[in-house]
């Protein structure tokens, strides 16, 4: 009797089916439970225990995960109780992480990508290749027509992809890395040449990360931006945020906006919500972890009509038609979680993830943002 037509009945998830993922955090949720930790609200892959004023933190990303405290009994009791738990190993002092490097030492914590990065280089055979200072040329528009004859699209698409993750410790890539990811569909030798010279740029980078210092910055502070219709196919804006913590950039995006506004103060205003949305997230993070912001977080932009815009409805004429989501920012605004304050354009730290701005520019704020080299 033929039994092609049969199948195997699972009586439980196997590894690498697609249901496997969803009953390993079960599994591992149900055990953070029994042993009486709380599931982030706003974070699912986060648990926090408290007994008294020590602290226990975890962090889960599918079967790796790290862990910290102030309470050395704590965390030698977690560390027995998952051995005996589960099958797992104990690497000491977090050293690497999903490709990032941690360096823990008496000045602060550096992270950084510098393998990743050469590994990066050697894929894609530029090891040997002359570095620049910058990832892209000031004044450099990028089209969907662009130039030249066609690109692998395979190849490009896997270049980006690639560059994005460098993006994890890298806010001075980030705007250069979604710019090129825009023309992933129809590539051409420009958009090759742009996605390339982002690598000459690394090469030139590869140790870069970013320092946090030890009793530094302990107040989340943000800055928003956006440029007016930089797109020069549909004329949309690019909005822009970067989160700073501890002395160094902790959160930070680029990203085209949905809607093709009709002056600066819309686009600000757009990118001002998109930052507010963040910083709330980032706001209720920190208060589960035992790190709460008793005063509203300041977000700082350099459109003083946003933040007219943001407190009273003065401008209704020009404003009246700008989507009613947007106008979230007003009402944290109002209740004083968000402090929307002005700062010049030579200190907008976010300028640097919705345009290309000229070197000394783009060296002064990545230099802010403390992006550099391990020993600076």
């Amino acid at each position: 009797m033929s039994e092609e037509s049969k199948v195997y009945k699972l009586r439980k998830a196997l590894y690498g089916s697609k249901q496997a993922p969803r009953a390993w955090y079960s599994r591992i949720e149900g055990y953070f439970m029994k042993e009486k930790f709380e599931k982030c609200y706003y974070e699912h892959t986060l648990f926090v225990k408290k007994e008294g004023d020590s602290i226990l933190i975890v962090s889960l990303y599918v079967d790796d995960l790290i862990y910290t405290g102030n309470s050395l009994t704590m965390l030698e009791e977690f560390k027995q109780s998952m051995m005996k738990e589960f099958a797992m190993t104990d690497l000491g002092k977090m050293k690497f992480f999903l490709g990032v490097e941690v360096i823990q030492d008496g000045r602060g914590i550096f992270i950084n990508q510098q393998k990743y990065a050469e590994e990066t280089l050697k894929k894609y055979g530029m090891e040997g290749c002359n570095a620049v200072k910058n990832p892209i040329v000031p004044g450099n528009k990028l089209s969907r027509a662009g130039g030249g004859d066609a690109a692998d699209p395979t190849m490009f698409k896997q270049l980006v992809g690639s560059l994005r993750y460098l993006t994890a410790t890298r806010p001075d890539l980030i705007y250069s890395v979604n710019l090129v990811s825009r023309y992933m569909e129809n590539p051409n030798e420009q958009h090759l040449l742009a996605a390339k010279r982002i690598l000459r740029y690394v090469q030139g980078t590869c140790g870069f990360g970013i320092r946090y210092k030890q009793g530094e910055g302990e107040k989340l502070v943000g800055f928003v931006d956006s440029d007016y219709a930089g797109d020069v196919d549909d004329r949309k804006s690019t909005s822009g945020y970067v989160f700073m913590l501890g002395g160094g950039a902790v959160s930070w995006a680029s990203k085209k906006q949905p809607i093709v506004t009709l002056s600066t103060t819309e686009a600000e205003f757009v990118a001002a919500a998109y930052g507010a949305c963040q910083a709330m997230w980032l706001r209720n993070i920190l208060g589960e972890i035992g790190w709460a912001q008793e005063e509203g977080t300041t977000l700082f932009c350099d459109n003083s009509s946003t933040i007219k815009l943001s407190k009273n409805p003065v401008l209704h004429g020009r404003s009246k038609h700008i989507h009613v989501r947007y106008y979230f920012l007003r009402d944290l605004v109002n209740e004083e979680v968000i402090l929307l304050k002005f700062c010049g354009t030579e200190d907008q730290l976010s300028d640097i993830m919705t345009k290309a701005v000229k070197l000394e520019v783009f060296e002064r704020l990545r230099r802010r943002m403390e992006v550099c080299f391990k020993d600076e």
